[in-house]
């Protein structure tokens, strides 16, 4: 009976060394490809082994379940899209289930785009689940907060990840949780002396500065010129928020009747700033719209090349017009 006893003992370490050893193997050879595979909602640890082996990954699905339960991790296995990556072993995949580190795509909002622009580059990437693509604007924002009605500008341009198959709606609550963020700070280390009551008019500020800078350089000076333009009653006279105002009437080119035409967004009509942001402006113009250069300037044209001419005057900025657009 001693003898028996002993040889079962015998048995178990080994199946267990061989387990252990199995568990540490490669499964797919370092030099091999990316393996996609999805494990679907209540699959359980037999269902996911077995899907994992029919999306081509080179693993023994009932070895598999069996390391799985006998780690005493098969229960806590993640339903979502993975990535089993060339070296991959038995073990680093169940501790990729367990973890749910779930395979990542990418979606980049660009500094200047508009909220409309946002919605389509999201509506246009595969990898997510368009839960929103019915909805209005409204429908969308109402989802984040209840404190605006419009949703230009509340969103930050960035690179945003996210696992194969999520929601639109997590890149519209990561965008506007960062834009929130970012203003915040901002926010509170502007300068105290600016013309701004809110927030809310500082990221105003901050998007017609996105629009209006083809230098990162010259953003301080462009938001100069305007905050020193809301202190002296001047129209701000910007042509973003003019077309931003046109919409779909904007075919490329501003005539002198749409700057005579007045809408909320027309400067050239109506004083102050806009009564919403006309584009989603980056962490640059955030920034010079908050801490803007000390500058006498309420003038610029631009030259050309990218750059901006400055003047404090309009004789000044009449002669700069006409050497560099007329």
């Amino acid at each position: 009976m001693k003898k028996l006893f002993v040889t079962l003992l015998v048995l178990a370490a080994l199946v267990a060394g061989a387990g252990v050893y199995w568990s540490k193997q490669p499964i797919v050879d370092p030099s091999g490809q990316v393996i996609a595979f999805t494990i679907t909602p209540g699959a359980g640890v037999n269902g996911a082994a077995q899907q994992i082996a029919a999306a081509g990954v080179p693993v023994n699905p009932d070895l598999f379940a069996l390391y799985a339960r006998l780690s005493g991790e098969g229960a806590r296995i993640k339903a979502g899209s993975y990535e089993i990556k060339p070296g991959y072993t038995p073990q680093r995949l169940l501790q990729q289930l367990v973890r749910g580190e779930f395979a990542q795509e990418a979606l980049t909002v660009i500094e200047g785009w508009t909220f409309k622009q946002m919605r389509k580059a999201i509506a246009e990437q595969p990898a997510l689940k368009h839960d929103t693509a019915t909805w209005t604007d409204q429908q969308i924002l109402a989802k984040l907060t209840n404190e605006y009605t419009y949703p230009e500008g509340l969103f930050f341009p960035d690179t945003y990840l996210f696992a194969k198959g999520a929601s639109d709606m997590q890149v519209y609550k990561q965008a506007f949780a960062l834009m929130s963020k970012k203003l915040n700070e901002a926010w509170t280390r502007r300068d105290l002396s600016l013309p701004y009551r809110t927030p809310y008019e500082a990221l105003i500020m901050a998007s017609i500065v996105e629009k209006e800078t083809g230098q990162k350089s010259e953003r301080g000076m462009v938001a100069g010129v305007f905050v020193n333009r809301l202190r002296t009653g001047m129209l701000l006279q910007t042509d973003p928020t003019v077309i931003y105002g046109m919409g779909e009437r904007y075919q490329g080119k501003i005539r002198k009747v749409d700057l005579l035409t007045d809408t909320p967004y027309n400067t050239y009509t109506r004083a102050g700033l806009p009564p919403t942001p006309i584009a989603l402006p980056g962490a640059a113009s955030l920034a010079a719209a908050l801490n803007p250069d000390k500058t006498e300037a309420l003038y610029f044209v631009a030259r050309g090349d990218g750059t901006s001419h400055f003047s404090s005057n309009l004789n000044e900025h009449n002669q700069a017009v006409n050497r560099y657009q007329r």
